[in-house]
């Protein structure tokens, strides 16, 4: 689970360029997966930390310039109360003071986190990269090299292996990405900056509370800029809530266990995602091209027997099933792109992750993994708006009264919903999609031909 690369489930609607280096997954055809870093035999406790990678600054190095959402205070005196919350919380003396020549101010992480470059990817490129045949190949043979783990998860909390899997392979690529940084001088930092002060001063005491709790040491939470941690990138808070032991040795490893990580995965998509048992997650669909578009929304549930009144097929013609389950058609690239259903359990893929490219294709893949067969590609290419055009699409939905978030050139949720509205408006299909019509219709000047 990523905090501001990518993947932020929490506060972040973009997709960020650094996510996809941490998104590496092997899409090699061979199936036959690396081995996963173990945890070293235990040995005595090195007398200092190692402090390879952390910012030049020391505890007791000049504090940064005052952050105004903590009234002008100094970096020390913030971090003096921030330990004070910790112990409030339950953290003991000794893990604040091996912690504490991680938890220094590094200017780099926050400006990382402000200058995030967006991406821009659609659907089907990203896709086709993150969810090939050699992905669900290497998944498959991950979910057979840890079959114990798997059906244990499974059974205990009736989450699908290929489920596990994709997110396992997508965070982490199954572990060989796991970030570079020490977590704590990152979550300290973003603790500190005002953008996101709340949420990572909690995401700090959840740090602390992991090295209290004995699973990891300080100098062995290395992980992502943003502070994620382990090979399904769990945040702190994530990490201490739903992290179990899986392997039995009295650790809660999410960076060297693999039985951890498929349970602890399986725990957070179970309880904190509120996955619901044997039911489906996303299916490839059909529809028809005169089809209501204004229906295909995430927030619109119709019962299958009503999308399949309404034209809507599996891909191979065959038809849905006539029964009340209740599910939503979404179109990640419009009218001529890919369709799917999407079903209550897909919100768990939404919350794991708000980027429609990212849960589309995590949903995708574990689809794949568990044995469908490949997208059908569309027809004709989508046509995309450049990035310059979808940007100036964003400024004048702005002017016209929307809310798109930040103008980027990033179709998120919020624009596509501003554009759905748009399209309403003049008579087009309201698919979400934007286009060249759209675009014209918004400036004003005469209408291209539009799409068929």
């Amino acid at each position: 689970m990523r905090t501001s690369s990518f993947g932020i489930r929490v506060a972040i609607t973009t997709v960020a360029a650094s996510f996809a280096a941490s998104l590496a997954f092997s899409s090699a055809a061979s199936a036959q997966p690396a081995p996963a870093p173990v945890r070293p035999a235990a040995t005595t406790k090195p007398t200092a930390p190692k402090l390879t990678g952390l910012p030049s600054q020391t505890a007791t190095a000049p504090s940064p310039r005052a952050a105004s959402c903590h009234n002008g205070m100094p970096f020390d005196r913030f971090l003096a109360e921030l330990k004070q919350q910790a112990v409030a919380a339950g953290v003991s003396q000794r893990a604040l003071a091996d912690a504490a020549p991680y938890l220094v101010y590094d200017q780099g992480i926050v400006n990382r986190d402000h200058g995030q470059r967006v991406f821009g990817q659609v659907f089907t490129e990203f896709a086709r990269n993150r969810a090939s045949d050699g992905a669900a190949k290497n998944a498959q043979a991950r979910i057979r090299m840890h079959a114990a783990a798997f059906n244990r998860a499974e059974k205990e909390y009736g989450v699908p292996p290929a489920v596990i899997a994709a997110f396992w392979g997508l965070e982490s690529s199954f572990g060989a990405e796991l970030g570079k940084l020490h977590t704590l001088p990152s979550l300290v930092s973003l603790a500190y900056d005002c953008r996101r002060s709340e949420m990572f001063q909690n995401e700090t005491i959840a740090a602390l509370k992991i090295i209290d709790r004995g699973d990891l040491t300080p100098d062995e939470m290395i992980g992502s800029w943003a502070g994620e941690l382990g090979q399904t990138q769990f945040l702190p808070t994530h990490y201490f809530n739903y992290a179990v032991d899986y392997d039995g040795d009295g650790h809660r490893d999410l960076l060297r266990s693999a039985p951890d990580v498929i349970g602890s995965t399986a725990n957070y998509i179970a309880n904190g995602l509120k996955w619901r048992r044997g039911e489906p997650w996303l299916q490839e669909v059909r529809v028809p091209q005169n089809l209501p578009w204004d229906q295909a929304d995430l927030t619109i549930k119709l019962p299958r027997s009503k999308w399949a009144q309404l034209g809507v097929s599996y891909p191979d013609g065959r038809a849905l099933p006539n029964d009340d389950m209740p599910s939503s058609l979404l179109l990640p690239m419009g009218r001529t792109g890919p369709a799917f259903l999407a079903y209550a359990n897909f919100a768990a893929y939404t919350e794991w992750n708000n980027s429609l490219i990212y849960s589309t294709t995590a949903g995708y893949l574990a689809t794949r993994i568990a044995g469908a067969a490949p997208m059908r590609a569309p027809s004709a290419p989508v046509v995309q708006l450049p990035f310059n055009e979808i940007r100036e699409l964003q400024q004048l939905l702005v002017r016209a009264g929307f809310n798109v978030g930040k103008v980027d050139g990033v179709l998120g949720q919020a624009s596509r919903s501003a554009v759905k509205a748009m399209q309403v408006k003049y008579g087009l299909p309201a698919d979400s999609w934007p286009t060249a019509e759209l675009l014209a219709r918004m400036r004003g000047g005469p209408r291209p031909a539009a799409m068929n």
